[in-house]
């Protein structure tokens, strides 16, 4: 088939694009590099099969593909609020773009949603059918509302139109090619270890996170976007949780972190940002039934190939 990925460029997008290309896929990566990079997909630029176009999706854009991964949008805090108004746009707008773009093509779409549409949950853990607590005029909201408007059109579409939908709930993914600078808790502590400073943690570290590899995320969207049929009581036209069930507090992560990259724990400790949530674990009940899906990388070893991956840039850096 020939797949657009927008958003190919960044950090998932990439491994997806990669994964897409080695089932014998025919690729377009679609990306304006604002957190995407370049060299996250260089070694795919002699590819036959590859393709790679500067553009914003907020921009519209005729193309003929047979699926759509729709993964264009900045999803860390620093990133996504730094321009807030262009975050709305990119999930509001893009997604108006890409869905027009499927229902004319009659591709497939893929949406990369998120779990800050449960926001700073009261349900523990989230299941899809917990509607979330969202402040809709805090400073996160630019990327948790634009992320639950982009699902809304999701669905009108597919009823109204019938466009062919799929909708991935996406928890806290890491992996190798995560920004050095996108202030999320993996890629912050691990730098930090690496340069020998205090790891910053912010709160007292009780709040939690669940922590899915890059890899079993890949894995989980494509066979989202492949499954044809659901068990009896599913839709496959419904959100799915795709994350890692296992909870961890943050300050185990950094104590793990600092073990993994043989340091002595130092941390300091910072105010907690605004509507920051204070749990987050998903229920992947559905995504197992519906995908026979869990993960399989324990964090430990996910770290391990994370950490690999900083001390390379963090030496280059250094050089």
């Amino acid at each position: 088939m020939r797949v657009l990925v927008t958003g190919g460029a960044g950090f998932i997008g990439s491994h997806l694009c990669e994964r897409l290309l080695a089932s014998g896929h025919d690729v377009l990566c679609l990306d304006n590099f604002f957190t995407g990079r370049r060299e996250n997909v260089a070694h795919l630029l002699n590819e036959p099969r590859f393709e790679l176009l500067r553009h914003d999706v907020i921009e519209p854009i005729l193309l003929e593909v047979d699926q759509i991964y729709n993964l264009a949008c900045p999803a860390s805090p620093v990133h996504y609020q730094y321009n807030p108004v262009k975050t709305v746009k990119t999930s509001v707008m893009g997604m108006i773009n890409m869905l027009g773009l499927a229902k004319r093509v009659r591709a497939r779409i893929l949406q990369a949603s998120t779990s800050e549409v449960y926001g700073d949950p009261e349900v523990h853990p989230q299941t899809e059918d917990y509607w979330g607590h969202v402040n809709c005029i805090g400073i996160r909201s630019c990327y948790d509302e634009g992320k639950r408007i982009a699902e809304t059109l999701m669905m009108d579409y597919h009823r109204q139109n019938r466009v062919d939908i799929r909708i991935a709930r996406i928890f806290n993914t890491y992996g190798p090619r995560m920004l050095e600078n996108d202030g999320r808790v993996v890629s912050n502590f691990v730098v930090q270890a690496l340069k020998g400073e205090e790891l910053t943690l912010y709160g007292t570290g009780a709040q939690t996170r669940s922590f899915c590899y890059v890899d079993d995320l890949v894995e989980a969207l494509v066979r989202l976007m492949n499954v044809a049929g659901a068990p009896e009581g599913l839709s496959v036209n419904e959100p799915v949780n795709l994350g890692n069930p296992g909870e961890f507090t943050i300050k185990q992560l950094a104590e793990e972190v600092a073990r993994l990259c043989d340091r002595e724990v130092e941390i300091k400790y910072c105010p907690l940002p605004q509507d920051d949530p204070k749990q987050r674990q998903p229920d992947i009940t559905r995504a197992q039934r519906l995908l026979g899906w869990s993960p399989t990388i324990p964090l430990r070893e996910g770290l391990r190939k994370t950490i690999d991956y900083f001390a390379e840039r963090v030496k280059s850096s250094d050089e």
